[in-house]
């Protein structure tokens, strides 16, 4: 049977068995996640500013590397999937809504052979942009309206 997280308990739950296997983890102010296809990024959903998510943060942060610092994290479709297939068990919690969850999937569907993904974390709000894709997911971070 496969697992499910029904609760907020059980999001609680897995969000610290999560946090807990990586060592140093420390909650991102912002996170999100982009296909890249040439030069053009895809979002998918972003949280507003004071409004991160933490299980998702953590389920990505465990594909992608995210430990505590900034940066612009690349993945291939192969952990992206890994990603998704990690945060499912959410969906059980149906008397909450999954953006993170459900546009990770629609990236996935809209991509093509030489699409590649990117994870983004910024650790503090405070902390200095790494490149001009981090800039480009700061002013869409930014510009959300919860």
């Amino acid at each position: 049977m496969a697992e499910t997280w029904v609760s907020d308990d059980d999001l609680r739950a897995a969000g610290a068995r999560y946090a807990a296997a990586i060592p140093g983890y420390t909650p991102p102010a912002a996170h999100g996640v982009a296909r890249r296809d040439g030069d053009a990024l895809t979002f998918g959903h972003v949280n507003p500013p004071g409004a991160a998510r933490p299980l998702p943060a953590v389920v990505m942060a465990s594909v992608c590397g995210y430990v505590a610092t900034t940066g612009v994290f690349p993945l291939s479709r192969e952990r992206f999937e890994e990603a998704v297939a990690r945060l499912t068990p959410a969906e059980a919690a149906t008397h909450i809504p999954h953006p993170n969850l459900w546009t990770w999937r629609d990236l996935l569907a809209g991509g093509g052979a030489g699409s590649t993904f990117l994870a983004f974390y910024v650790a503090s709000a405070d902390d200095p942009v790494v490149d001009g894709d981090d800039a480009r997911f700061r002013d869409r971070w930014r510009s959300q309206v919860d």
